[in-house]
């Protein structure tokens, strides 16, 4: 740019001195007068050309800033459903000024490390009875910012295809983080397959199982391995996003599901999670207020069959 200034300076200023030099045959008073108004067209075609430069920068430069302008918003989540509902809102938060970035992860411990690292800004993958565990066995400070949606738990045939073929110590794979294993359990005790101590309710593990007639063999295993244990135990209780992940529908493939007015339903809805500082900020608020819009409900009910639901 200022280049180009240069030579467009250098052009004016040889153009007047040249009438400059026309004008010398002339008079002296003549010369004077022709010198006089040649530097005054001179300076005001300089000054002229250095404004409109001038201008022309501030207008690019300030293109530039609008453009990139957006404030980062990094959002750790599960590739399925969590990383897709976030892809909806991409645009729309762009509009009011966000640049929606997402980081997928495939497990249920590396997205708080990462969050309470602030590495990221906020995660999307968890209920709050499982952040709540999390902050207690970590020493975190992580909190909910806005429930979005629901995943019923499901249980699924291994090697026994339905439940009144379960057989003397069958195996039942069960997720063994303490939260969605209570999970698992208040399912299996809903439909009739084990009893447990009053009052275990969501921290209720197997050692709290009073009644189990068939002695039924319960198989603690990571949660997102649970689909890939089918071939090897008779039933898995599966958490609804790694159902999804393995092509299992809960509508078709489930023998049974948690019920919409169950403790479950109501308690075990996944979460926009945040660090405590950040519970209150305009990055967060707009993160919940796009993710709890229509256009997010519809895309949930129309997209999840039934294995997503929405929570506001």
């Amino acid at each position: 740019m200022k280049r180009n200034l240069k030579s467009y300076v250098s052009a004016v200023l040889a153009a007047a001195l040249s009438l400059v030099l026309t004008a010398c045959s002339g008079s002296s008073a003549a010369t004077t007068t022709t010198t006089t108004s040649a530097a005054s067209t001179t300076t005001a075609a300089a000054t002229e050309a250095e404004t409109s430069a001038a201008a022309e920068q501030t207008t690019a430069e300030a293109a530039q800033t609008t453009s990139g302008d957006l404030i980062p918003l990094v959002v750790g989540a599960s590739p399925s459903p969590h990383a897709e509902i976030l892809a909806v809102i991409k645009d729309k938060l762009a509009s009011e000024g966000y640049d929606l970035q997402i980081t997928e992860f495939t497990d249920y411990v590396q997205p708080n490390v990462a969050l309470a690292e602030g590495d990221l800004d906020a995660n999307y993958f968890q209920h709050l009875p499982y952040l709540e565990n999390y902050n207690e066995e970590n020493g975190t400070d992580l909190v909910s910012a806005g429930a979005i949606h629901y995943e019923p738990f499901g249980i699924y045939a291994g090697k026994t295809k339905s439940l009144a073929d379960l057989k003397e110590g069958a195996q039942i794979a069960v997720p063994n983080d303490t939260s969605n294993e209570a999970r698992a359990l208040l399912l299996l005790e809903a439909n009739n397959l084990i009893k447990l101590k009053d009052g275990a309710g969501l921290n209720a593990t197997k050692l709290d199982i009073t009644e189990n007639p068939l002695n039924l063999d319960i198989v603690e295993i990571e949660a997102a391995q649970l689909p890939r244990s089918l071939a090897d135990v008779d039933l898995a209780v599966i958490n609804g996003n790694y159902a999804i992940d393995a092509g299992l529908s809960v509508k078709t493939d489930a023998l049974a599901v948690e019920a919409a007015d169950s403790e479950a339903a109501q308690t075990y809805a996944n979460i926009i999670a945040v660090r405590a500082e950040d519970k209150d900020s305009d990055k967060t608020k707009a993160l919940v207020a796009a993710l709890q819009s229509d256009e997010v409900r519809d895309y949930i009910n129309n997209t999840f069959d039934g294995a997503v639901v929405p929570s506001f």
